[in-house]
């Protein structure tokens, strides 16, 4: 899986490549912080290259330290349970937005 970070004015994008050589575009919408590990949640593109707002992919998200220009690294979660508990804190985040959205 190959990453390509872009930083268009408007949103953060990147693109995954897939194992049979396929590049998605997906849309960054949010970095987690769950149990001291990072992962990134994303909003790949369907066929028409619109965003497709019912899928999320969730990824282990890693940046070296050391080197800032160095690309971020996407980790597949292969472990059921801790990918259950990032969504869980994705679903979290997503109430969250809801309550400041009510608040307004």
């Amino acid at each position: 899986m190959a990453k390509n970070f872009d930083t268009p004015d408007e949103d953060m994008t990147v693109t995954i490549t897939l194992d049979d050589d396929t590049e998605i575009t997906c849309e960054v919408v949010t970095i987690l912080n769950v149990e001291d590990k990072d992962y990134i949640v994303v909003l790949p593109t369907n066929t028409n290259g619109r965003f497709d707002e019912d899928e999320v992919w969730i990824y282990g998200y890693s940046e070296n330290p050391d080197d800032p220009d160095e690309e971020p690294e996407l980790i597949y979660i292969e472990d059921e349970d801790e990918y259950e508990k990032v969504a869980d804190a994705f679903d979290e985040y997503l109430d969250a937005l809801e309550f400041d959205d009510d608040e307004d």
